[in-house]
Formats: C-alpha cells, sequence, structure tokens
C-alpha cells in the first residue's frame, strides 16, 4: 500500500517536473534566508523527500528528519511557486512518514506525542489543561516568575513559554461586560470558536461575536465542535487531526451556515479537511461541502459594507498577516478591512506583513534558535513602523509576537484586529450594560 508522502509525490509528480528552478521559493522561504542551505529550502526539502521515497536515502537519516522538523509550514512558497506546487500537504505527509518510522524519538517529541494524543484528544482534559493555564494567567504568576527571574534561572525556554501565556491576556478586559444592540438580518453564521481560541483568547471569540451581531448577523455555536486539528497535522500525526475534522464535520452538520473563523491557523486547516478526506469515499463529499463554508471573521463582515463605529485611542496602529491566514485562507486584506473601517485609525503599514513571525504552533517552542532568527526580522519591521498596537488574525502569532517584543524590551500591545473594531463600537454606545 502507497504511503501518503508517495501518493502525494505522484500526484505533484507534473508540477515537480515543471520546476524550472527559479529560486522564487528560496526567497520566500524563512529558514533558507537563514541558513543559506539549500536543505532548508522548499526545493531542498522536496528533493529529500523524493530521494527518501526512491530509496536514495534512508528516512531515519538524522539530515532528513532535521531538515523537514525545521520548516516553519508556513506555505510562502505556495503562492511564489510559478509551478503551483502544493508544498504545505507534502511537509505534512512527509512528517508523517517519520512519525510512524523512526522508533527512536526525542525527549521533546515524547511530551508533543503525550500531550496530543492525551491531553488534546480529551475534551475534559483540554478544558481543564485551558482553564488552569489561563487561572494561572490572570493570577499573574507567569508574570510575578518572570519579573523574578526565576523562569530564566530555569530556562530560557521556560521563561518564552511563560511570556507566551502571558502575552495571551485580553488587549480590553473591560469591553467584556457589554451586550451587542443590532437588528438581525435573519442570517445565522456559526462560530468555530477553537481550542486555544477559546480556552485562553476566549476575550477575542465574545469580541467576535460582538461584532457580527452589530453587524447584522444571528450566532450560532454547535457544543459538540472541537479542536481543528492543525497542531497534530503539522505534527505528523494525521490520524488524530483525522479524528478531529471528523468530529468537526458531523458538529456543523446541523445547518448549511457559513463557518466563522477567527484564526489563521483554524480557518487554513477546516479548509483543508476537503484534502485530508479526498480519498475517502464515505467522506469526501462532506468535507468538500464542509470546507467551503469556512470563512474568516473579515471575510464575512466583507461580504457588506462594514458597519462603522468611532475612532479609538490615536496610538499608532499596525498590521501583521498572519501566514495561514494570508497563504492558506487567502483573506488577510479581509481582516485588514476591519482595521480600516475604524475612523480616524493611526495606521502605518508593515514592511514585509506576510513574511512568517517565527511561532508556527509549537515551533517555537521545538526549534528555539530558528524561530528567534525569524522572530528578529519581524521586530526589526515592526520598531521601524514605530507602532505600538499591532493586530494580527492568529493566536499563534499574537503570542509569539508580544513575547518577542516583552523579552527585548519594545512597547507594543499585540491584539486581534476585530478587538479593535470591538473597541470602536464600544465607543460608539453599539453596546448595553447587561
Amino acid at each position: 500500500m502507497k504511503s501518503e508522502l508517495t501518493r502525494l509525490l505522484s500526484q505533484e509528480e507534473e508540477k515537480l517536473l515543471a520546476c524550472v528552478h527559479c529560486g522564487l521559493c528560496l526567497e520566500a522561504c524563512p529558514t533558507y534566508s537563514l541558513t543559506n542551505n539549500e536543505n532548508d529550502s522548499p526545493r531542498g526539502r522536496i528533493y529529500l523527500m523524493r530521494a527518501v521515497e526512491e530509496g536514495r536515502l534512508d528516512i531515519t537519516s538524522e539530515v532528513f528528519s532535521r531538515h523537514i522538523s525545521r520548516c516553519l509550514g508556513c506555505r510562502a512558497c505556495e503562492m511564489a511557486c510559478p509551478a503551483g506546487v502544493e508544498y504545505g500537504h507534502l511537509l505534512e505527509a512527509a512528517r508523517t512518514e517519520i512519525k510512524t518510522t523512526v522508533k527512536k524519538k526525542t525527549f521533546t517529541d515524547k511530551v508533543l506525542h503525550f500531550v496530543l494524543r492525551q491531553i488534546w484528544l480529551s475534551p475534559f482534559r483540554l478544558k481543564m489543561f485551558f482553564a488552569s493555564s489561563k487561572r494561572m494567567r490572570d493570577l499573574k504568576i507567569p508574570t510575578l516568575l518572570l519579573k523574578t527571574k526565576i523562569a530564566r534561572l530555569l530556562s530560557k525556554r521556560f521563561e518564552f513559554a511563560l511570556t507566551l501565556l502571558e502575552s495571551s491576556k485580553p488587549f480590553n478586559p473591560s469591553v467584556s461586560i457589554r451586550n451587542p444592540k443590532s437588528e438581525i438580518r435573519n442570517q445565522s453564521v456559526s462560530l468555530f470558536k477553537g481550542c486555544v481560541m477559546e480556552g485562553l483568547f476566549t476575550h477575542v471569540n465574545r469580541a467576535t461575536e460582538r461584532v457580527l451581531k452589530v453587524n447584522g448577523y444571528e450566532v450560532e455555536n454547535p457544543e459538540t465542535q472541537f479542536c481543528c486539528g492543525a497542531l497534530h497535522a503539522h505534527a505528523g500525526d494525521l490520524e488524530s487531526a483525522k479524528i478531529l475534522a471528523k468530529k468537526n464535520i458531523e458538529a456543523f452538520s446541523k445547518s448549511k451556515n457559513a463557518i466563522i473563523t477567527n484564526a489563521g491557523g483554524c480557518g487554513a486547516m477546516l479548509l483543508g479537511y476537503e484534502n485530508l478526506f479526498a480519498h475517502d469515499e464515505e467522506l469526501k463529499d462532506k468535507a468538500r461541502e464542509f470546507s467551503s463554508r469556512i470563512k474568516d471573521i473579515g471575510q464575512q463582515l466583507s461580504e457588506n459594507e462594514i458597519v462603522k463605529g468611532s475612532a479609538i485611542e490615536n496610538t499608532t496602529t499596525t498590521y501583521d498577516a498572519s501566514c495561514h491566514l494570508y497563504y492558506g485562507q487567502h483573506a488577510s486584506e479581509k481582516s485588514l478591512a476591519m482595521l480600516k473601517s475604524i475612523p480616524e485609525l493611526n495606521f502605518n503599514a508593515l514592511d514585509d506583513s506576510e513574511r512568517c513571525c517565527g511561532g508556527a504552533g509549537i515551533y517555537n517552542l521545538a526549534q528555539p534558535e530558528m524561530s528567534s532568527g525569524v522572530l528578529d526580522e519581524k521586530l526589526k519591521h515592526i520598531k521601524d513602523s514605530k507602532a505600538e498596537i499591532l493586530a494580527t488574525g492568529n493566536p499563534g502569532c499574537q503570542m509569539q509576537i508580544a513575547t518577542g517584543a516583552k523579552l527585548c524590551g519594545m512597547n507594543l500591545k499585540v491584539c486581534h484586529p476585530v478587538e479593535l473594531l470591538d473597541e470602536s463600537y464600544k465607543r460608539a454606545g453599539f453596546y448595553n450594560e447587561k
């Protein structure tokens, strides 16, 4: 039986043979820009994948696993490639091959496997995990450990992890006490709440609901929805990703509503369900129908003229395009439209906004040195923009950039674009006190 990687390489064979070695994928690749190593480029990694499938390179080779694991999975190469090679699917298949074939696991691999299988697949354990993390954050325990330098004494990675947790706090906590006034257009949408979003960024989900209601939409929240499976797919655990995908397809099958996301990583994964079940005769049609309904909050609001609120503080604001929102959902401009609808916003564009920040799920913890190199470039552009507020449409990007900014002493608040639009509506008097 052919492996998923073999099948995908065969499927992409015509495109791969059409490669003219233009080097555009090299220019687009953040990791190649750091190392100047061909094996750290999309072109080089595909060469390694083909070498494994053709028996010229052992899959247990340290060279193969090292360069495949170094990839951020940002998918910038897909947009740059004239031949249209769908590199993201190849990467996930290659990681699946490594996971199922290579028996010797690193400590990080073992911890990741335990967390994804024993916590992320259990609704109760996942809820408890995020509840305790959120409680820890709200009690300012990470802040205390960071201020006293205890975290750094333990390890830089632990310090970074605590700063990531601290950076998930609400942009404006007070707005959560309000209810929106709206005129419903008799149009309903369903909100994909996500695991990290509902667990740590509950405030963004509530802001998303309020903003949708002000713009005339009734919001439904299917109770049986669960994690999108992106972390599992990126880690090569496609089996678990499919388990979660099946649950979500079923959870949202009771209506034909648009399914609204506010996290670029989740949105790209949900769109990918169609590909995940492309060869499953029982589920491929359901998966295709499900994926066709996925819309980022910015895409949904842009279907009509976005309701205008009031001006907010005159602080210089910029926008960072989440990789998966930009390259996966192709919805970055629609997300930016939320900011453009805020009157008198003091906005400065960010150079290389679409360039990866180095977060990439848990890449920042699994590959700290590579992640730091990518993040440094992002922070340089943010400094050049003179912004004190940065909006981005993905929680991983928000935590990564906010953490980097804090650790290097930058004065920067990071939030989701919908939080700023929500604040604009609050100031316009669109919300009633409970």
